[in-house]
């Protein structure tokens, strides 16, 4: 039987500030080996599909800062622009509104995420045209206390996970997931869509894709990259 070839969107949410950074520029603008965070992230989705179709969802008063850098940068990507909103939910909504294929499959992805691999992004994507849905998570390896009232109680590290993305969806799954009402527990996608009775299946993250959140993150980040740099090169010779 022919693999019937989906088309695929990607909605990187850039709506973030500089807070805990404590830089004035916000975090996935800012520079992590030699370009800013966010066309890198952008990168490694067009390397991994170049028919990928990019949606950046950003502040309105980003917009020109983003024009900006990619003249700077030359940055020359199709990219389509989706005003944020008042909370993520918002901002994936409005991204939603470029999405015109319902037989396609959307990605959402976290800006400041720049080292998904494409062997994570590939196993959603393909996962989320066999089941609907796919999320990448990875084991948690320090041990967790669940916190109670007055107390603190151990639990089975084996029974969790931690989430990631780019999360992937149907288009159609995720759209009518999107329907729905806020609510303020909805912290990611995934979380949207179970919300409606859908089962969250889950895929093999990788362990470098971090959220850069705050300056250590950022080190790390450059780290893992001139790492794997290293070894890409001591691969060829």
């Amino acid at each position: 039987m022919t693999e019937i070839a989906h088309k695929r969107y990607v909605i990187i949410v850039g709506g973030g500030n500089g807070a805990r950074m404590n830089n004035p520029i916000p975090k996935q603008f800012l520079k992590l080996d030699g370009k800013p965070v966010i066309m890198h992230s952008i990168d490694k989705f067009l390397n991994t599909d170049p028919n990928f179709e990019i949606i950046l969802v950003l502040p309105e008063e980003h917009i020109k800062f983003w024009e900006s850098m990619c003249e700077e940068y030359g940055f020359r990507k199709p990219v389509k622009i989706a005003l944020s909103g008042e909370t993520r939910f918002h901002s994936v909504k409005n991204g939603l509104e470029f999405v015109t294929d319902d037989n396609s499959v959307v990605a959402v992805h976290d800006a400041v995420r720049p080292l998904v691999t494409s062997k994570t992004i590939l196993a959603a994507c393909k996962a989320a045209e066999m089941y609907g849905n796919a999320v990448p998570a990875i084991p948690i390896s320090d041990s967790i206390r669940q916190i109670e009232t007055t107390r603190s109680i151990a639990v089975d590290r084996s029974r969790y996970c931690a989430t990631q993305t780019p999360q992937c969806f149907r288009a159609d799954i995720l759209k009518k997931a999107y329907l729905q009402d806020f609510h303020y527990t909805y912290t990611d996608d995934a979380m949207v869509v179970e919300a409606m009775g859908e089962h969250i299946h889950l895929v093999d993250g990788n362990p470098e894709n971090l959220k850069i959140t705050g300056p250590k993150d950022l080190i790390i980040a450059e780290a893992l990259m001139k790492a794997d740099s290293q070894v890409f090169v001591s691969n060829k010779i």
